[in-house]
């Protein structure tokens, strides 16, 4: 069984930065995906990084948020900057192995206006 830690949330001025972290054994052969949830919404894509460090965005994040990956420290983390209150949401890591799929608990990033 595989466990995803996520850490990083918080409370945060918009305009303001956060990393989001996501730890767990052999994430680097895995794609890993950032999720969220806002209140009364879907869970949607954020962004994701490939076993091979390619990455996707959501339109809507472009050019603010950033996901990396440190093998070495068994964790890939969410960059996110210039935030807004409409980033308000928890956020989920998703690991996807060849053996299966495992989300983490969230994280709650909160951004006030």
């Amino acid at each position: 069984q595989v466990q995803l830690v996520e850490s990083g949330g918080g409370l945060v001025q918009a305009g303001g930065s956060l990393r989001l972290s996501c730890a767990a054994s052999h994430i680097g052969m895995s794609t890993t995906s950032w999720y969220r949830q806002a209140p009364g919404e879907r869970r949607e894509l954020v962004a994701t990084i490939s076993s091979r460090s390619n990455t996707i965005y959501a339109d809507s994040v472009k050019g603010r948020f950033t996901i990396s990956r440190d093998n070495a420290k068994n964790t890939v983390y969410l960059q996110m900057n210039s935030l807004k209150p409409e980033d308000t949401a928890v956020y989920y890591c998703n690991a996807r192995f060849v053996v299966g799929d495992y989300w983490g608990k969230g994280t709650l990033v909160t951004v006030s206006s």
